[in-house]
């Protein structure tokens, strides 16, 4: 008589990246690790199918709970399984798969003593990826740390011999990165920490055991690290959210209900990583017809009092795709 196995035990969970704006900085909500010394970790709770009819459902509660933060906007990313995501040496616990989501939020000063509480804090989301921030220019990082060592990486295969290998992670950089005739693509953020990743140059790479590329002992600064798959979880977000902001008006779900068009402007770079011309972006906001004036000023501008607009929220019902398809300067 064979003896029947207990099915291996699976827990869903729920991970969320909430992203504000301010000052105008893109913060993600993170959470203190649990010990000093720890990486931090994306909010993270458990989907309940007594009480939660769905997965959405079940997000916006906990987030409502355990940081008083009411979501605007929120899209499902990916579902993320991989063995080891949660694991520990010796762990003998359930595997955790996780649902990610994108949710967008805006900074309560209600919500700031729930959130101490829950040791969570709002930090820049270019602290985890300094290299995707090119509103001064080119960051020197790229060129002093990040690309010498993916293209020592992406050239040893074919010094093997194994010339395919070379070849497609030689294509893989260019894309990523830009060069060879390919231009920097903000929404490929996901792809370019993949790569970090695989070359054993991030912290999180050396915590799995992935080695440096050949001939380097030292690993470069890239950033604040996050504890198990967090930052590729975030990494994925931000992809989406900037691909996201050329054909849905999602960016109007991080601005006050009045704002200025500078407020609207810096908001878009800060999201896209992207210097944006001024006289394009206003034309450009203008003519489609984005927004309405409110028929008020403000001073807070520091200059001359600023005409203040809100999103034209008939737009959603004149054409499929009411996005910000701007251009860099």
């Amino acid at each position: 008589m064979e003896m029947e196995t207990a099915a291996p035990a699976i827990e869903i969970g729920l991970n969320a990246v909430i992203v504000a704006v301010t000052h105008p900085t893109p913060m993600v909500l993170a959470i203190d690790g649990a010990q000093a010394g720890e990486p931090e970790s994306l909010p993270f709770g458990p989907f309940d199918p007594l009480h939660h009819r769905t997965l959405e459902i079940g997000l916006r509660d906990w987030v409502k709970q355990q940081t008083a933060l009411r979501l605007g906007y929120v899209e499902q990313l990916y579902t993320y399984g991989d063995r080891g995501r949660h694991a520990q040496p010796g762990d003998t616990g359930p595997h955790v798969v996780s649902v990610g989501y994108l949710a967008l939020s805006r900074q309560s000063p209600e919500a700031e003593e729930v959130l101490a509480r829950a040791r969570a804090r709002w930090r820049p989301w270019y602290d985890y990826f300094p290299w995707e921030d090119w509103r001064d220019g080119r960051p020197a990082m790229l060129d002093e740390a990040i690309l010498p060592a993916l293209e020592h990486w992406a050239e040893a295969p074919a010094k093997d011999g194994n010339t395919a290998l070379g070849a497609a992670r030689l294509e893989r950089l260019h894309l990523a990165f830009g060069g060879e005739g390919s231009p920097w693509d903000e929404e490929r953020a996901l792809e370019r920490y993949e790569l970090c990743y695989e070359a054993g140059l991030t912290a999180e790479a050396e915590r799995d055991g992935r080695p440096m590329a050949d001939g380097y002992t030292e690993r470069p600064y890239l950033g604040r690290s996050m504890q198990f798959d967090h930052r590729r979880i975030l990494a994925t977000a931000i992809s989406r959210l900037r691909g996201k902001l050329k054909y849905r008006p999602v960016i109007f779900e991080l601005m006050p209900n009045a704002f200025t068009l500078t407020e609207l402007q810096r908001t878009v770079e800060a999201i896209s990583g992207r210097h944006l011309h001024k006289q394009n972006f206003r034309r450009f906001v203008e003519t489609t017809e984005l927004v309405e004036p409110t028929g008020a000023t403000t001073a807070r501008t520091g200059g001359r009092p600023a005409a203040l607009f809100r999103f034209r929220r008939q737009v959603l019902r004149e054409r499929p795709a009411p996005g910000l398809r701007v251009g860099a300067r």
